[in-house]
């Protein structure tokens, strides 16, 4: 370890030492008396640490004998993840507080999961790949665990653990073939032992493994078992940030993986991946439409667009991974909205989260009825709002890459799935006279809100620059 190394991993440094810090600080000065501070100085540090991220990235810088990679790629993901973990601590703020759910150990666990998501996109070796992944991972079993007297909260907690451990599993033992089959546990050697043709059938075997863990990661078909158990479940902050950052994170990872590992077998993986994609697509359109809870529904439409964003990966091309950053920046930003709105949805201090509990809910607040209107319709991916071009984008990769069949299949999904965000719109606009909601009146989440719906309007003029970004991106990765 030099010098060298621990300038380039100064983020992570950063947030590891405040994760402790801020533990034992907490700890020694009455716990959960800190807990508002803490999460404020989190959300703080984080929003920092990703603008000085992305101002004074350059080049590409590796630590570590190649372990640890701090490229544009990265860099691009890094930024994502912390702006949407920070963004969710402050929307969870108040709603924590209110149930005595704002303990210490919240924002310790959110900054301890970030670290290892920034890892995971950073990863250029299997075992610094596993150790990112475990970071995060255990951290999230115990936020979605975090309500102690909810047996629902607790089941989440359990699902997710279980299912989690058997994922970590399958990828370890696929990572255990790739290294038997190649000799080592860096892509830039697992890359050229895997060559430009076809790869020997024992580091396929290692492929398809280290697929289906990936996959559980970002709950695509057939390992999503576990989402809508999970997001209903853990509470709803807490089910916000599952819908944000770590998806940010496992797509990153799931590339990175691909196309510096596996890059020179592109056909070999991209098949596979281009068949999660689509039965991801149309589970989740379809399974949703039977849904009342709304954070059922929005797992359901998780997986969807996970599916969406899976169509760029799949093409295996430069473009493929630009439109993959792209769709996933615009996926994060309508997340932060719509969980905003979420959060907001009240009945005599309670949460509600029946969608049938928004009848005629623009009547009474007309401000927050169309952005949330604007935020359902971008989800759908209806023109000309932000989220119709984050789906152009992937749909153009698939078929540029040759992979037609996948792009109309996405584009069937998207008009299927269409549905049940317009019946939550036609429940707030046509619905049948009922009590109503209270909405919470946070000004905090009333701004992530407009601000959100703003962006997918307003966005559509440049993206905000994000198409440079992803491309520039894109190209440290696949050249």
């Amino acid at each position: 370890m030099t010098s060298a190394d621990l300038n380039i991993i100064l983020p992570e440094l950063i947030l590891a030492l405040f994760a402790m810090g801020g533990l034992m600080v907490a700890v020694y000065t009455g716990k959960d008396r800190m807990a508002g501070l803490l999460t404020w100085a989190s959300a703080a540090l984080m929003a920092a640490l990703a603008g000085y991220i992305g101002l004074t990235g350059q080049g590409e810088n590796i630590a570590f004998h190649g372990m640890f990679h701090d490229d544009g790629f990265s860099r691009f993901a890094k930024v994502a993840i912390l702006l949407s973990a920070a963004a969710v601590l402050v929307m969870s703020q108040d709603y924590m507080a209110r149930r005595g759910l704002l303990r210490f150990e919240y924002p310790v666990l959110v900054v301890l999961s970030a670290i290892g998501m920034m890892m995971m996109v950073s990863a250029g070796d299997l075992i610094a790949l596993y150790m990112g992944l475990e970071l995060q991972s255990l951290a999230l079993y115990v936020v979605a665990s975090l309500r102690r007297d909810s047996a629902r909260s607790t089941e989440a907690g359990l699902k997710y653990f279980v299912l989690g451990a058997l994922s970590s599993g399958l990828l370890l033992y696929g990572a255990s073939l790739v290294y038997g089959y190649s000799g080592t546990t860096l892509f830039s050697g697992i890359i050229a032992a895997a060559g430009d043709e076809h790869a020997s059938l024992g580091l396929l075997f290692g492929l398809v493994f280290m697929i289906s863990g990936l996959a559980f990661k970002v709950s695509a078909v057939p390992f999503h078992m576990w989402t809508p158990d999970v997001y209903e479940g853990s509470p709803t902050p807490v089910t916000a940030f599952f819908a944000t950052a770590p998806k940010m994170a496992a797509m990153g990872l799931f590339a990175r993986l691909m196309h510096d590992a596996f890059g020179g077998i592109t056909g070999d993986w991209g098949q596979v991946i281009a068949l999660i994609s689509a039965l991801s697509m149309f589970l989740g359109a379809i399974a949703a439409i039977g849904q009342t809870n709304i954070k059922r529904l929005m797992a359901y439409s998780s997986i969807a667009h996970m599916g969406y964003a899976l169509m760029g990966l799949a093409a295996g091309t430069q473009f493929g991974v630009q439109a993959l950053l792209i769709y996933m920046a615009i996926y994060i930003t309508m997340n932060v909205g719509t969980f905003a709105f979420i959060l907001s949805m009240e009945k005599d201090g309670a949460p509600v989260t029946d969608i049938r509990a928004l009848n005629l809910f623009a009547k009474a607040e007309p401000g927050r009825a169309l952005a949330m209107l604007v935020l359902l319709f971008s989800l759908a991916g209806v023109p000309p709002l932000v989220g119709f071009f984050g789906k152009f984008y992937v749909l153009r990769a698939a078929y540029d890459a040759g992979l037609a069949w996948l792009a109309i299949a996405g584009v069937i999904a998207s008009v299927i799935g269409a549905f049940y965000y317009l019946r939550i719109v036609y429940y707030m606009y046509f619905g049948e006279e009922g009590e109503g909601l209270q909405a919470n009146r946070s000004p905090v989440l009333w701004l992530f809100l407009m601000g959100s719906a703003v962006a997918m309007v307003v966005g559509v003029v440049n993206l905000f620059g994000l198409e440079g970004a992803a491309a520039a991106a894109a190209a440290t990765l696949v050249p």
